[in-house]
């Protein structure tokens, strides 16, 4: 995970992010980078907007907490919805 996130910082900090910048960062904190691994990173990076994924990854998270939230609501609805009815039984 620190190879991405290494990956990340890179990029917040408008760095390229080449294989020489990701060991520098590993290293940086005390981590002995594993060339293959870097290596692997940065070539699957390569012609990635790294902004673009981001933004998808929030939306695909976001989403179902979305669609939770909408079934919370209704759920409250329905039980607003029956005690109101059970409150016009005593007083109906």
């Amino acid at each position: 995970m620190e190879y991405v996130y290494s990956a990340l910082l890179l990029h917040t900090a408008k760095v390229p992010v080449t294989e020489e910048n990701i060991k520098k960062v590993l290293q940086s904190i005390g981590i002995t980078p594993d060339e293959a691994k870097v290596k692997a990173l940065v070539t699957s990076l390569e012609g990635v907007n790294i902004d673009e994924a981001i933004q998808q990854a929030a939306v695909a998270v976001a989403a179902p907490k979305i669609e939770e939230k909408k079934e919370e609501k209704k759920e409250e609805g329905k039980k607003l919805e029956e005690a109101a009815a059970g409150l016009s039984a005593l007083f109906g």
